[in-house]
């Protein structure tokens, strides 16, 4: 497992868990092969306090809600407007601990 801390610095291949916080309101984007889905903002806080913001998409939007701890395998990052976020991306996986 990496902290919030390091994650920020990896492209992929991220195993981390973590604490929800400050899940925003789901919005519909356009896909870029068409269509639709939702995506939602939340942060991720690790053991050590430190903090990563977190895109859910699809149904992973109504599997988390704040309090929960969840793990996040073979997730990776992007930067957009200058903020490093962190997702499960297509390969990825999130798993809701409690």
């Amino acid at each position: 497992m990496v902290s919030a801390e390091d994650a920020k610095n990896m492209r992929n291949g991220i195993d981390i868990e973590g604490t929800i916080e400050r899940k925003g309101e789901p919005r519909t984007v356009n896909k870029k092969m068409g269509g639709t889905i939702d995506v939602c903002d939340a942060y991720l806080i690790d053991e050590a306090g430190g903090e990563i913001k977190l895109t859910l998409w699809g149904d992973d939007i109504t599997k988390v809600k704040d309090g929960i701890k969840i793990k996040i395998t073979n997730g990776y990052t992007n930067t957009f407007k200058g903020e490093v976020s962190l997702t499960k991306g297509k390969y990825g996986k999130l798993d809701v601990m409690n």
